[in-house]
């Protein structure tokens, strides 16, 4: 059979654009981690738990789900990889909470978010040419990380400590949201998303590769 080559047909890629899934899965985050952050702040009784229990798994984890599906579509790693460890985490989190009785700690729980703590460092540096999306991950890993630690300890430090991390991740995955939604509806920056290289130029609809690379990406190349 010949090829493309032999016969000099050329090969077309198309790629589908997309809007960016980042302000659904930040604004489903601040969600769990605001309802969380109450629960642990003391600002609404441990009897309660079972409302952030459900926020967390009907609402905050099908979404990023999705985000994360999204973001492998759009080709953009950091996004896919950050949304779906977020999304388990807080099935998890949520499914753990349901099953416990109010105010209950767990030893496992706790290693569990330590690790997922641990995992979200690595999208969030990867990610730090797209400064607001990077920033909304590390707190978010500073956010499991204390939860674990309070998971682990029981004490009211830990505790507490965790439920303001929650609040204040809560308020940077709203301003992250906004800026990104009103970037995506607007054509153009309104508020500060702190892009740097590539990214930055890549929103300025500069070309940052050539026809030639898309042969090499990952998806079109014949391996991963």
């Amino acid at each position: 059979m010949p090829t493309p080559e032999d016969t000099g047909a050329a090969t077309r890629i198309f790629l589908r654009p997309i809007a960016t899934p980042l302000p659904m899965g930040f604004l489903a985050l601040a969600v769990a981690t605001s309802v969380f952050g109450a629960l642990q702040l003391g600002w609404i009784p441990p009897s309660q738990g079972h409302v952030a229990g459900l926020a967390a798994l009907v609402l905050t984890a099908p979404l990023q789900l999705v985000a994360s599906v999204l973001g492998y579509l759009a080709r953009d790693p950091v996004t896919a990889t950050g949304m779906a460890i977020l999304s388990g985490t807080w099935a998890v989190v949520g499914l753990g909470t349901l099953l416990s009785p109010p105010g209950a700690t767990s030893g496992g729980l706790g290693v569990l978010l330590l690790v997922a703590a641990a995992s979200m460092l690595i999208p969030a540096s990867v990610g730090i040419p797209k400064l607001a999306a990077a920033s909304v991950m590390a707190l978010a890993a500073a956010r499991f990380g204390v939860t674990g630690w309070y998971e682990l300890t029981g004490t009211a430090t830990a505790e507490t400590t965790a439920g303001a991390v929650g609040i204040a991740l809560a308020v940077l995955a709203f301003y992250a949201a906004l800026a990104l939604e009103l970037e995506g509806a607007r054509r153009h920056t309104i508020l500060p998303v702190g892009r740097t290289g590539l990214a930055a130029k890549a929103a300025h609809g500069e070309q940052v590769f050539d026809s030639g690379e898309l042969a090499r990406e990952p998806g079109v190349r014949p391996r991963l």
